[in-house]
């Protein structure tokens, strides 16, 4: 466990609806699993908002447990009908989509600031653990082959509901579930499905076939973590069915042996005031995002809500984002670095201790703010370097100011279209006008210094005059 000062944990548990206290099965391997992506398009906000959450509680446990002693699976779904659906409309090999998809991904997403996780595991790489453990089912009694399809056998489970604590009725009309012959219930779900000659498949002892969803994340899970581990996270619209499935097929599987400890739910994201959807015009995807904003504003506009609270994402928001970015390493520049090298074990405490009340992102930024303001009130070199040593700190547990102050305000690495925005003025044509106006104001002519600068102002270029020299930035 880390040496360093951590402050007790303690989360809402969707399973028992509560804030509870956090203690790990085995504080020297704390385990969390995360739905990833079904990879068969861009990923759009909805599905960054997961990614960005259980990014920030990743570094918590790592900081608090130390960062050998957590291990976080998230998984690929790379076999799907979504992605059959997909390559039956393009005409693209599925192999291609998934891989060009995937890497997609993990593009977006490291863009907005996400480590990445301990294992990804890929669904079809674990189709022998499904196959085990549809096989453990069926000799339990909690699952049935018909018709070429395995189904799980809800009414074995007399605990199933127990997560979204619906009724059997509620969670019928919920899932819409598919009525068919081979079902003994209608609200028995698909462990395996058989695959026609077109469509993926591998041989299992009930045909050639491929698997349901649910059961990919049951086994992957298993597989990485054990029979039971501390914490799953996902989307709020993950809590049925799919994670309600999770528990009844991993638990029956293990002989009744507990699935997860802590449950994790984050809210349901809106764009711009409505559910999003493409026909709204609403529907972004990170990668649309990204070329117009840093991935660091995007990221600021998704922790500033709770975690559990819905979020209306808005290209507003994110333009206030990038201004509230840019006063901190404005901050951050003027402020000297610390010489010293390492700082003090306490550096980023405030921050901690708001994480560490179930993931209070909103009041980590506030001290943040808090921390920013006690830069502004004292420069002098000492304290300056500790609270600007202090803002890094903070901000590495939210993934935030850790870019060099200097490259950001210079958006080294903005996107092409923010770089158009500054009237596509690059960095050497901004160094060669700034060399003119110096030679100018050495000359005293300062109409072309002024000149030169207003032509810069109008390209979204601010310059400031400094002590020891002039600096820039886009606006």
């Amino acid at each position: 466990m880390s040496a360093l000062p951590v402050p007790p944990l303690r989360f809402t548990n969707t399973l028992s609806g509560s804030l509870q206290p956090f203690e790990p099965l085995d504080a020297a391997r704390v385990r969390m699993y995360v739905c990833g992506p079904t990879v068969y398009d861009f990923a759009h906000i909805g599905n960054a908002r997961p990614a960005v959450v259980f990014d920030v509680l990743f570094r918590l446990l790592r900081r608090c447990y130390g960062p050998n002693a957590v291990v976080y699976v998230r998984n690929i779904t790379d076999v799907d009908d979504k992605i059959i659906a997909r390559a039956n409309e393009t005409g693209e090999p599925i192999a291609a989509i998934t891989e060009r998809t995937t890497a997609a991904y993990h593009a977006d997403i490291a863009a907005l600031g996400c480590l990445s996780p301990t294992h990804e595991p890929r669904a079809t790489a674990h189709i022998a653990d499904m196959v085990a453990m549809i096989e453990s089912l069926i000799a339990a009694g909690h699952a049935y082959a018909a018709d070429g399809h395995v189904l799980f056998d809800v009414a074995s489970d007399p605990s199933y509901g127990c997560l979204s604590r619906r009724s059997l009725d509620e969670m019928i009309a919920g899932a819409r579930v598919e009525v068919a012959p081979y079902k003994r219930s209608p609200q028995d779900f698909v462990l395996w499905k058989p695959s026609d000659a077109n469509q993926p498949g591998w041989d299992s002892p009930w045909g050639r076939g491929r698997p349901g969803w649910h059961i990919e994340c049951s086994a992957m899970s298993a597989r990485l973590l054990g029979a039971s581990f501390d914490i799953h996270g996902g989307g709020q619209d993950l809590i049925f069915p799919h994670h309600e499935n999770e528990i009844a097929q991993s638990t029956c599987a293990h002989g009744g042996a507990p699935f997860v400890r802590l449950w994790l739910h984050n809210g349901f994201l809106m764009t711009e005031g409505e559910k999003m959807s493409k026909s709204l015009g609403n529907f972004y995807t990170v990668h649309d995002l990204l070329a117009e904003f840093p991935g660091e504003a995007i990221r600021l506009v998704l922790l500033q809500t709770h975690y559990r609270q819905p979020l209306d994402f808005t290209k507003a928001a994110i333009e206030r984002a990038k201004r509230t970015l840019d006063r901190f390493y404005l901050a951050m520049a003027d402020a000297p670095e610390d010489s010293g090298g390492a700082g003090g074990d306490e550096d980023d405490l405030i921050v901690l201790d708001a994480l560490a009340d179930d993931l209070n992102t909103p009041l980590a930024l506030t001290r943040l703010h808090e921390m920013l303001n006690e830069l502004h009130r004292d420069r002098t070199p000492a304290l300056g370097a500790r609270n600007r040593r202090r803002l890094k700190a903070g901000g590495a547990l939210l993934g935030l100011l850790q870019a060099e102050p200097e490259a950001w305000l210079k958006a080294a690495g903005a996107p092409a279209a923010a770089q158009a925005g500054s009237g596509g003025v690059n960095d050497a044509a901004i160094e060669a006008k700034l060399a003119a106006r110096a030679a100018a104001r050495k000359a005293k002519d300062f109409k072309a210094a002024d000149a030169i600068r207003d032509e810069l102002a109008a390209a979204g270029i601010v310059i400031e005059d400094k002590a020891d020299g002039t600096r820039w930035r886009r606006a």
